[in-house]
This record gives C-alpha cells, structure tokens and sequence, in this order.
C-alpha cells in the first residue's frame, strides 16, 4: 500500500493547558478545545455556524457514527477499503469527524467547527490506516458524486498519481474544496493529495501559534493550524488527545464548510469552491515562526471576507 492516514506524533505530550475561549457553548469538555478561539470560531458563529445543506466528506478509517458527538451527522458511508467494516477501529477517522462536525451545545463532550454541518464517511484506510492512491482517487470520485462540498483527506502518499491527480481536479471542477494534510515529517518530499494544485496543503500550529516543529512546511504547503494537543471523539464513545498535520487539515475542513453557508458565486463560473478557497488563504494570521504561504487560518475573518463582498 502506498499511503496512510497521518498518525498523531507520538513524541509529543497529549495534554495542553486548558483554556476558557471566549463565547464558550455548554458542552462539557469545551474548555479543553484550545483551538477553537485561537482560530476565531466563537467570533464567526455569531455569523454562522454552518447549515445542514453543507456535506464534509471524511476520507479516512471510518467514522464511529453513534458515538454521543455524532449521532445524526453521518448522512451516508462507502467502505473503499481492505477492510470488513465501514466502522472506524483504528480511531483516526472518528477524531477527524469530531474536530469538523461534532454537535455542538449538547452539554456534553466538544463542539465542532461547523457543528450543523453533515458528513459522509468513506473510509479508504484499514485498521492499521494503511490504504492506496487508488482508494483515495475512487473515494474523492465517490464523495463528491454524493454532494461533498469539502472533502477532508489526512492522509499522505509520497508518489504522486494520474488517477489522484484526475480525481482531484474532477472534484474542484464540482466545485468541493479539497484540504490535505501536509505531513508531520520534516524529512519528507512533497506529500499528496496535499501537492496537487487543487488541494489546500496544510501544516500544523502549536498553542504559541507556532508551526509545530515535527510539522512539514515551505512555499508549496498553503495554510496552517493548530494540531498540536488536539481534543476530540474517538471510537466506541471515547475522547481523547491527538497531534499532527491530520488534525490541523480537520480544522482547515470545518472553516470551509461554515464558508459554503455564506458564499455567493461571485466569479459567475457558477461554482463557489473558488471563493472559499481564496476567503480562507487572503484571511490568513501571521505565524510566530515557521514557513507557510498564507499563515495561519482566522476563521472569523474568513466569514467576513465573503460577506464584506456580498
């Protein structure tokens, strides 16, 4: 097999200190969310919080789709992988879900970016998140077919692929956003789906606002965000603490998705995927250190970008 799901970092501690954002909903474990104000979550749902019309497509390990956080949000999955199950057991799928859409002032566990927002699982990994370009070409194919309008894929492959490449741009050419973990190995070449011209590429941020230093960046990786500590859903009703480019994609997912509920198609090619995109990379913060095209992503200011030009 010729990729993988990004596994969190394993030298890192899994805790961050907890902080109260501003606007805090009443789900129990929000505090533990450092994320969510760093990047102005609270400041855009009082424009939007997303709407049920929007679909998120998790190219993944699965989606535990009864865990308490995400019971409705699943409206269809696909098993593309070599596995028996489109449950996720590995775990990663789940927690990616979790960060984009997990229901949001429950009273219980975390909030997601764009918690109205609904998902399609497909899973393309295994058990152990091991899967194959062809997988993932098929899944975007899949996804977007079935109404993606963001497709999230934390995952890697280091050899590029004409049958990705051409999933990839059919895609855009549907109007998704595509996000693509960038990867969490400085060493490494340029990764894909994240390299394709299509994709947004996306490093990872720590709670200095900081590219993590495990974290891959350079002119051809687009954004960043936080990835670093991050607290959200895990399989069979759990929660938990993950790190790497895999979750900071996640984030880089739910801002577009609140995007696509104030959009408008203002280039008249009557897609809106255009717009989103350049709303999230002109809407970008400095980072403290570290090397990424826009910097890293303001999800308040991207909301305002698209409204400002209504």
């Amino acid at each position: 097999m010729d990729a993988a799901v990004l596994e969190d970092t394993p030298s890192l501690a899994t805790t961050v200190a907890v902080v109260q954002p501003a606007h805090a909903l009443n789900d129990s474990d929000f505090n533990k969310q450092w994320a969510i104000p760093m990047i102005g979550v609270p400041e855009a749902w009082q424009l939007t919080s997303g709407g049920a019309s929007v679909v998120v497509a998790v190219l993944d390990t699965g989606i535990a789709k009864g865990h308490e956080d995400l019971v409705g949000k699943v409206i269809a999955e696909v098993n593309l992988a070599d596995s028996p199950t489109a449950y996720d057991i590995f775990g990663h799928g789940t927690h990616i879900a979790g960060i984009i859409a997990a229901n949001g002032d429950n009273g219980i566990g975390i909030a997601g970016v764009a918690p109205n927002v609904r998902l399609l699982s497909v899973k393309v990994a295994d058990e152990g998140g091991r899967c194959d370009s062809s997988s993932v070409a098929k899944g975007i194919v899949w996804a977007v077919d079935h109404g993606a309008r963001v497709i999230n894929m934390s995952l890697i492959t280091t050899q590029p692929s004409p049958e990705l490449q051409d999933a990839v741009d059919y895609a855009w050419g549907k109007g998704a956003v595509m996000v693509a973990a960038a990867g969490n190995d400085l060493a490494a070449r340029m990764a894909y789906p994240a390299g394709c011209p299509n994709c947004l590429a996306v490093a990872a941020t720590d709670p200095s606002d900081s590219v993590a230093p495990w974290s891959v960046q350079g002119d051809w990786v687009d954004v960043a965000a936080p990835g670093v500590g991050i607290y959200s859903t895990l399989p069979f009703g759990d929660y938990g603490y993950k790190s790497g480019t895999s979750m900071a994609a996640a984030y880089v997912s739910g801002v577009a998705a609140l995007l696509f509920s104030v959009a408008s198609d203002h280039s008249g090619n009557g897609l809106m995927n255009d717009e989103v995109r350049q709303a999230i990379e002109v809407s970008c913060d400095e980072l403290g250190t570290g090397s990424v095209g826009s910097g890293r992503i303001n999800a308040f200011e991207a909301v305002n970008q698209l409204l400002a030009s209504e």
